[in-house]
Order: C-alpha cells, then structure tokens, then sequence
C-alpha cells in the first residue's frame, strides 16, 4: 500500500558505521533522531532525511572526523517510513602543527605549566573539540589563578586541510598585568578585625594568587566562629595592579551543646555531654566544657583558649581535667592541670606545655599517691583524603615529657611515638598498619601515676586482650598484699595484677573488605608488650576478625580478638567496640 502524501505514518531509523560515544553525538544532533518512533508526514520524513548528513557531518567535526559520509535510503512502507543512514567515518583529523604562545613569567608558574603540558590536542593527536575547549579554559584559570586577572586569549586559530586530516592550531595569550593582594575588608564579623588579621595567610603587597584566597577561606571556617564565609577579590575597585579582598561573614550559633550514649569495650556503656562557646569574646577566646560518665571511667573537664597573633594558627590553651578510672587493673582519681602553646610547625601542629598531675591510684591491688610536674612537647601530622573514611592516609604522633624532680616524688623522662597508616587497595579493600613505641626512664617508678606508665591491651592496642592487661606483673613480695587488699574491698579484682611498664611496643596490621558500600569484614593481627626491662619483652600476640559499619555518626568496629601467644596462656574471646573517625 502506498501512503500519500499528506498521511501520516511512523517514522523508525537505522543508524550503523558508529558506536558510542560517537553514536550518542550523531543521535543528538541529528534531527530525524528525535521524531525516531513517532508519527510524521510524507514531507517531513523526506526533510529530515535530507538535512541528517549535514548534521551527522556537523557532530562528527567535534571528534575530529572532518572527511565523514553517509549514504542510505528512506523506505516506505504500509506503517510508515525506515530510514536507513550508513555512516563512513573515514580518517580523524590529527594535529600537525602546535603553537600555545603564553610570554613569561606567567609560563613558569607552575599550574599553568601544569596547564600546558596537560593541553590536549597534541602534535600527532585527534583534533577533538571538546578536549580543545577543555584546555583552553584550563590554561585561562590557570593564568587567572596565578594573578593575571586581565589574561586574554587574543588569537586562537585552527585551520584544517580536509584534504590530508591535518590540522594547525594557534593560540597566544595577552596576560596582561600581574595583580597583588590590597587591603582585606571584613565585614559582618562578631570579632575585631585586628584578630581576624591573623588569618590572613598573605602580606599587602603580595602577588595574588588564588590558592592563598582559598586557604584564607579554609581558615576561617576552620576556626568555627562563622556560619558564611564568602571571599570575593574586588575587581571593581582594583587599582594600579592591586586587588582589596572582600569577606562577608556571618557569626555562627554562639553555644553548641552535645549530648550522647555510646559503647566502649574499653571502659564500657557510658553517656557524655558537653557544651562549646564558640566565642567569648571579641578577642576569639573559646571555652570548651566536658563530663563522661561510663562503667569504668568518669571524666570532667574544661578547656580554655585564647588565640595568639601572628601566622602559623597559635593559641594558649589552658586544660583541667578530673579522671576517675575504675578497670579490672587500675583504680584511680586524678586532676590534671595543663597550659600549653600550640602552633603549626613545618607541617606539624606543635603542642609545648607543662602539666600538674596527681592524685590517688590503686594499681594491682597496690595503694599509692603522686604529684609531678612536668614539661611536655607533642608533634602531630596527619593527612587523609576522607575524614570520615579515609583511603589513602597517615597519623604520626611524637611526644616527650620529663620532670626533673621539682615539686614531684620522682624524676622521669619519657617519649613516645605513634603512627598510623591507611592505604585502599581498589574499591573495596582497606589495609591499616599500626604502631607504637615509648621508653621511660624513672627513679622511682612505684611513684609513677598509672597515665604515665605503658600499658597493653584493648581496642587500640593489643586485641585479643583485656583492657590494660598485659604488662610486667606484680612483684612476688607484694602478691600478698594485693590479694590482703582484695579481701578488703571486695569490689576490686585481683585476676590482673598488672602494674604497668616503663617500655612499650605494639604492631598491628589489618585487612578490611567492604562487600556492600557501608559493610565490610575485617582480620587482623596485633602483638606487643608493655614492659620494664629488654629482657623481659615477651611478644603477645592476639588475632581475629571483625565487621566494619560507616554508619551516620561515624565508622563502627566489632572485633573479636583471641589471644594466640600470651605469657599467662590466657584463653578465650574479647569483644572489641570501637566507634568514631579513623585517624
């Protein structure tokens, strides 16, 4: 049957010769592909059938194919009409002659060297548009980041010879003047500007870049004063080369409260709460406020900082902290008074302090009272790619403390030394390396209060094993002392009488595998001790599995852990729970 003219009838096509994503392209931005299975008339199918090799030939351009054909044919039927497209790409058009003219200094900046050396096409590579356009823009903000706000692109030229798939391309830049930074204006802010000042990681007068505008803005919504921070370089009223920076800002809520229950297999069910000031003054001070209350442990404590002047993000912290330890090794109630300066410091943050520590404790059964007073000095770096599930990551710790005696009952001396490392194996696995290494030296260590002794065992330390479990154990002479002393308080345990080390060293490697996005299964291995003399070291081992959950609050880890080799031949399963950030 023969449909007239002014009829209508379904329209089908058939396209070969491409597949994606050149299909795609072609479908696209062909016409006739957009009435494909839809109701059309004699005329508007010989239309768009005649206009569909221009505009396949048009699509074909962007990916270099500028000497592409088609053939085919419309076919009629009693349902309507098939038309039929055969595409021959032929040849792609490559680069022959490449000129990205930008002058100095601008190109020895390293992004927009970076910029360059990643400009696609090459000489020898597809001339294709959208990799083209993608590194033009890419050299434009390169140039714009590094200052030069007025670059211009003032020739870019590709001509193509059909006739041999060649083409030339040029480009030269005008990049114009280099800006500086000018005066920064704040506004909005709850705190004097002279404070905000030392945020400012630039001098008036310094090239502008915009790495340091961003790193401006970082650090002002790190210090958690501003619910906005909007950075904007004032063209408008830049002048003779120089830039003002504009920053709105708008205060966050003053005061955070927190409050919570949570599981510890360390110190057991527990519920903390706290509350924030984020400011108590136009000067930026902070008060922090603290309570825990747990199975086995109970803290309050307050933390008050005052930000320092100057570069590097320095404050003066001072800390009180009241601690009442109740574990099946130690019994103790301590308050420790600290002041401390911290600071970044050649990618570190850099924590110098002295401390007040004393108080009563009980360890293995064993009664004793101390006070020290001591210097102290922390190194930390870190870096991860995800705070809250880390891939590629590491935490290195270095920390000394030493009391040489004044206003203490024993000298010491003390370091230790943390690290931590993450590394995802595709997109499913995790390892996590562990370890740790302290030395103390002591006159008399029977005064050492228990936070400053080594201790193995737990979540965060030797798995398989109880909570401060493994370290040198009491002295037989005292044994019958400690078991007198359990036959009085009923309460204490005398099954770990263990008195803490001077000397620890602990490993651990772990294997994660996430079989669903927020779900996975983890093994490990952990093995240390914490001991008084080299000849006494002997390696606890303790291994088992685990199930990983990236729930909302934070990653939680259920281990359970047996210990493999132990001095004891202790036996049995730990229950290991842990929740919160990975470094």
């Amino acid at each position: 049957m023969c449909v007239g003219a002014a009829e209508a009838g379904q329209l089908s096509l058939q396209l070969d010769g491409v597949g994606d994503p050149l299909k795609a392209a072609v479908l696209a931005a062909s016409e006739i592909a957009q009435y494909d299975n839809k109701q059309v008339t004699a005329a508007q199918a010989k239309r768009l059938y005649d206009k569909a090799p221009e505009q396949i030939g048009k699509s074909l351009e962007a990916y270099g194919y500028f000497n592409a054909k088609t053939d085919g044919e419309l076919q009629e039927s009693a349902q309507g009409w098939t038309a039929i497209i055969h595409v021959r790409l032929g040849e792609p058009t490559r680069v022959a002659e490449w000129n990205v003219d930008i002058p100095s200094p601008a190109r020895e900046e390293k992004s927009v060297a970076l910029a360059l050396a990643g400009f696609d096409p090459k000489p020898g590579g597809v001339l294709e548009s959208g990799a083209y356009e993608k590194s033009k823009a890419a050299l434009q903000s390169a140039l714009q980041a590094q200052g030069y706000l007025d670059a211009n692109l003032v020739v870019h030229k590709i001509e193509v010879t059909r006739s041999t798939n060649r083409a030339n391309l040029t480009l030269k830049w005008d990049i114009g003047r280099r800006y500086r930074f000018g005066p920064v204006q704040f506004q909005g802010s709850q705190l004097k500007d002279a404070f905000l000042d030392r945020y400012i990681p630039w001098q008036e007068g310094d090239f502008y870049t915009q790495g340091k505008l961003l790193r401006l803005q970082q650090k002002l919504i790190d210090a958690d004063y501003f619910a906005l921070v909007d950075l904007q370089p004032d063209r408008e009223h830049a002048k003779d080369g120089v830039i003002p920076v504009s920053v709105l800002l708008a205060p966050a809520k003053r005061n955070i409260y927190t409050a919570g229950v949570f599981v510890d297999s360390d110190i057991g069910f527990g519920v903390k709460g706290g509350v924030t000031r984020r400011w108590m003054n136009v000067h930026g001070h902070k008060l922090k406020v603290e309570a825990q209350v747990a199975q086995r442990a109970k803290s309050l404590g307050a933390t008050y900082m005052i930000p320092l002047p100057g570069p590097f993000d320095r404050s003066l912290n001072f800390d009180a902290v009241y601690n009442d330890m109740d574990t099946s090794t130690v019994q103790s109630k301590t308050l420790r008074l600290n002041a401390h300066e911290q600071r970044e410091w050649h990618d570190f943050t850099r924590t110098i302090g002295i401390n007040v520590l004393g108080g009563t404790y009980t360890v293995a059964n064993i009664d004793g009272r101390s006070t020290e007073l001591y210097p102290e000095i922390t190194l930390e770096r870190k870096q991860a790619d995800d705070r809250n599930f880390v891939r590629n990551g590491y935490r290195l710790t270095l920390n000394a403390r030493a009391s040489p005696g004044l206003l203490s009952d024993t000298k010491f001396a003390q370091v230790r030394a943390d690290a931590k490392w993450i590394r995802g194996i595709g997109e499913r696995q995790r390892v996590i390396l562990r370890g740790t290494l302290g030395a103390t030296a002591v006159d008399d260590f029977d005064q050492l209060p228990p936070e400053l002794r080594f201790f193995g065992g737990g979540a965060t330390s030797i798995r398989g094993f109880g909570f401060q479990t493994v370290g040198p154990p009491l002295a037989d002479e005292l044994v019958p002392i400690a078991e007198e002393n359990c036959r009085k308080h009923p309460k204490t345990s005398c099954s770990e009488l263990i008195t803490g080390g001077k000397n620890l060293a602990i490993a651990s490697a772990e294997h994660e595998y996430y079989f669903r996005p927020n779900w996975g299964v983890a093994t490990f291995v952990d093995a240390g001790d914490a001991f008084s003399a080299a000849n006494t070291f002997y390696t606890h081992i303790g291994t088992g599995f685990g199930l990983r959950w990236r729930s909302p609050v934070g990653l939680v880890r259920v281990d359970l852990g047996f210990p493999v080799r132990d001095r004891e031949n202790r036996h049995g399963v730990q229950l290991h729970l842990m929740i919160g950030p990975d470094l």
